[in-house]
C-alpha cells in the first residue's frame, strides 16, 4: 500500500513539474542550431531524423495506423512515416502541445518553430527535391487523424474508443517516457502501458536521452529526467514485451552542450512487440 502511494505521488510530482512546461522556450532550446544544423552530419536532429528514415524505409513494416507517444510541440518524428502509414496519431499530455501542433495541422501561423528545413531535409534523405517540402507538408497534414490526450502513466494511456480494438501497428515515442517518469521502474512501467496500444508484432520507435538528469523546459523551469543507461534500455524493453532489432547512440560533442541539459547521449531503438 505504502509502495502504490509512493508510486502515486512520485508521478503526480512530476505532472505538477510539467505545468510551467514553454513549447516555444523548448522548441528554442532543442531545435534550432547547432541541434538542428542540417548542415553538419553530427548535428543531433540529422542523426535522428536519418535514424527514423532507415526505420521506416526497411520495408518490414506493414498496416496502416501509427500512433506518436508523447509528441511533445515537434511533429520531426512523423516526417518519415507518413509516408508508410495512411493514419497518423498524434498525442501529448500537455493542452500547450496539443495547442501548437493544432497551429501548424491547421496552417494558421503563429507556430513557434518553422517546420520548413526539416521537411526540406527528409525530402533530401527520401531522394526527394528539397523543393517537394510542400508536397510533404500537405501529406503530413493529410494522414494526422487527430491529436489526442494521453497520460502514459496510467495502464489505459488512451481513451478507450481512442485506437481500433487490434491496436497500432506502429508506435513511434520520442523524448517521452525517461522525461516524464520519477524512476526507472515508472519508465519500464510506461513502456509496458504503451505496448497494450500496440498489436502484437507491431514495431515501437523509440528516441531517448542517455545519462540526463535534467532538461529546461522554460526560463527557470527545470524539469528531473530518469538517468539511463543502454543497459537499462534493454532490460526495460526486454521486461515489457518488446524484442530488440537495433540499439544506435548519438554521443553528443561538446558543442552540442548547450546548457539546456546534462544529456551525454542519444538513444535510438527499433523493436518488436512480442
Amino acid at each position: 500500500m505504502m509502495e502504490e502511494k509512493g508510486r502515486e505521488n512520485g508521478v503526480a510530482a512530476m505532472k505538477a513539474c510539467y505545468r510551467r512546461f514553454d513549447p516555444a522556450a523548448y522548441l528554442q532550446y532543442n531545435y534550432t542550431p547547432p541541434r538542428a544544423d542540417f548542415t553538419r552530419k553530427d548535428s543531433i536532429v540529422p542523426w535522428k531524423l536519418a535514424c527514423l528514415h532507415r526505420a521506416f524505409t526497411e520495408g518490414d513494416m506493414s498496416g496502416e495506423l501509427l500512433v506518436d507517444i508523447g509528441s511533445g510541440p515537434t511533429l520531426y518524428q512523423v516526417m518519415s512515416g507518413c509516408e508508410v502509414f495512411s493514419k497518423v496519431l498524434l498525442t501529448d499530455f500537455l493542452e500547450v502541445n496539443r495547442q501548437e501542433l493544432r497551429r501548424w495541422l491547421q496552417d494558421e501561423g503563429q507556430c513557434s518553430l518553422d517546420w520548413t528545413p526539416y521537411l526540406q531535409h527528409v525530402c533530401k534523405l527520401e531522394g526527394r527535391r528539397p523543393s517537394a517540402w510542400t508536397e510533404k507538408a500537405a501529406k503530413l497534414r493529410q494522414v494526422v487523424a487527430d491529436i489526442l490526450p494521453i497520460d502514459v502513466h496510467c495502464s489505459q494511456p488512451l481513451a478507450p474508443d481512442a485506437l481500433p480494438s487490434a491496436g497500432a501497428d506502429c508506435l513511434v515515442s520520442c523524448f517521452c517516457l525517461e522525461s516524464v517518469s520519477p524512476d526507472l521502474a515508472a519508465f519500464t512501467r510506461a513502456l509496458g502501458h504503451i505496448g497494450k496500444l500496440l498489436r502484437p508484432g507491431g514495431h515501437l520507435m523509440l528516441i531517448g536521452a542517455l545519462g540526463e538528469s535534467y532538461y529546461l523546459a522554460g526560463p527557470g523551469v527545470k524539469i528531473p529526467v530518469v538517468p539511463l543507461n543502454e543497459a537499462q534500455v534493454c532490460t526495460s524493453l526486454k521486461e515489457s514485451g518488446y524484442t530488440l532489432i537495433r540499439l544506435e547512440v548519438y554521443t553528443l560533442t561538446q558543442d552540442m552542450r548547450v546548457g539546456v541539459d546534462d544529456v551525454t547521449g542519444v538513444f535510438f531503438v527499433k523493436a518488436k512487440k512480442d
